[in-house]
């Protein structure tokens, strides 16, 4: 019985692929372990996608050698770092027993396990050159309980495509993970079901671009139909939709979101910038008209609707125009959720040859600008919501308090008792896990569990998190 030890760098989709190899691991007889001491095997599924992200999963693969006992463990990596790079990882760090890319997760268990001829394959410099590029229909992956206590169990994220269709100039993702292919519906209803049969109340839907579900495989769009199915689903009471791109917002998956009540009055739309000629240079499919008639439009159609985005800032010919107009837009919108990066220089991208590259340091000035003038809005946002009373899933249980410290429940008064609380952590429909707002609340319910749904009244707000009371 082998033991494994994953750890997973990057985003979501990385989250969701790391979920379903435990899943097979499992059923394979393994047992997944959460300390590097404990376990036969060690697994980290890098993320490639910008120059920090890379730097951090390569220091990651250094501390896990020296976590291997002296070559006693094996160790693999995997996940988009090792597909973009995996001949040039085998070269420079040969004590890594295996690399595998993103489309080897099939593969792996049963090459780990010895199960197949090579199973014992190494390169010539002590790197595994098992690097897949199968762009296959995505298939329908088993979820089954995985005993992590460092995971949430109330949530989970489902891969309804793997790909993309889009060309940004900026973005070395297509060339990681290939073109866009959708998993059929009746398997992410299926997955969906899993997912729900082990306790999980949240469905966060992910992809490269979420928008375009259905396309390759009906001809047509469906993401639509496909998420009044998910509705459907015993279980599940909240449904996220996460990647979608502004251009592929239709009238009908607004009508879709505004009529289904298990569907978060929330949507996460990475517009990467507002100006025009920056869109241009990015290769995106929208312009600054385009995306703010959808902003307008969800807010008109969608009562109470919050939106997610992510801006890129400092790419090739951005001009000091253009920033002034990404910061007019963002007062002027008033954005709900917004986060900003500083553009990396990735090889292999058509921003990579570009003319016009600003230094690092003026990139992360940009960032760091952008972020300043987000921070009041957020602020005035959330102060909107005092006196609210808003749905609440709990999160974490954080610890019991009490005006008076009882050292004693069993001898404790009823007086005493009444004034105990517990304080939760929990997010909002706004809010999706791991990246937005948190709500930290007190109830007098000592018994709520995570994925359970409570009413809140906020009380209080910081820079970005609110306070309240369970009501």
């Amino acid at each position: 019985m082998k033991k494994v030890f994953i750890d997973t760098y990057g985003c979501a989709k990385n989250e969701y692929d790391s979920q379903v190899l435990a899943a097979s691991l499992v059923e394979r007889g393994c047992v997944i372990v959460y300390d590097t001491r404990d376990a036969d095997i060690l697994i980290l599924n890098t993320c490639g996608f910008i120059e920090d992200a890379k730097k951090e999963s390569i220091d990651r693969i250094f501390e896990l050698i020296g976590e291997t006992d002296g070559g006693k463990k094996k160790l693999v990596v995997t996940g988009c770092l090792s597909q973009r790079y995996h001949k040039e990882l085998a070269e420079e760090i040969p004590e890594v027993d295996f690399y595998f890319g993103v489309n080897d997760y099939d593969d792996l268990p049963s090459i780990l396990l010895g199960e197949t001829e090579d199973s014992d394959e190494k390169g010539e410099e002590g790197g595994s050159d098992r690097v897949g590029d199968s762009l296959d229909m995505l298939p329908y992956r088993k979820h089954i309980p995985v005993d992590d206590p460092w995971a949430a169990s109330h949530y989970g994220y489902l891969k309804i495509a793997e790909g993309c269709y889009n060309a940004c100039s900026f973005c070395a993702i297509p060339k990681i993970r290939g073109k866009f292919r959708s998993k059929k519906m009746e398997d992410c209803v299926r997955e969906a079901e899993d997912l729900a049969a082990n306790g999980v109340k949240e469905l966060v839907l992910i992809a490269e671009d979420t928008s375009q579900y259905g396309r390759d495989l009906y001809g047509e769009i469906r993401l639509p139909e496909l998420l009044h199915r998910l509705c459907a689903v015993d279980g599940i009471e909240w449904i996220r939709l996460m990647y979608v791109y502004d251009n592929g917002i239709t009238d009908e998956l607004i009508d879709t979101i505004a009529s289904e009540p298990k569907i978060c009055k929330y949507i996460d739309m990475p517009i990467q910038h507002i100006s025009d000629n920056v869109l241009r240079n990015m290769r995106r499919r929208s312009n600054a008209d385009s995306i703010k008639s959808v902003i307008r439009k969800l807010r008109e159609r969608v009562p109470g609707v919050h939106i997610r985005t992510t801006l890129l800032v400092g790419s090739p010919g951005e001009t000091q125009d253009d920033i002034d107009a990404l910061l007019e837009f963002i007062d002027e919108y008033e954005i709900d959720r917004l986060g900003a990066f500083a553009y990396s220089d990735e090889e292999g991208t058509a921003a990579y040859d570009m003319e016009g590259k600003l230094p690092p340091e003026v990139c992360a000035e940009r960032r760091d600008t952008v972020m300043a003038r987000q921070m009041p809005v957020s602020e005035r946002l959330n102060e909107r919501k005092i006196g609210q009373t808003l749905e609440v899933m709990v999160d974490e249980i954080i610890e019991i308090d009490s005006e008076d410290i009882i050292r004693d429940f069993n001898t404790a008064t009823d007086e005493e008792l009444a004034r105990m609380v517990t304080l939760y952590e929990g997010r909002t429909r706004y809010d999706a896990p791991e990246i937005d707002c948190s709500v930290t609340f007190t109830s007098h319910n000592s018994e709520l569990i995570p994925g359970d749904i409570v009413n809140v009244l906020i009380t209080g707000t910081y820079e970005y998190d609110l306070d309240g009371i369970e009501v």
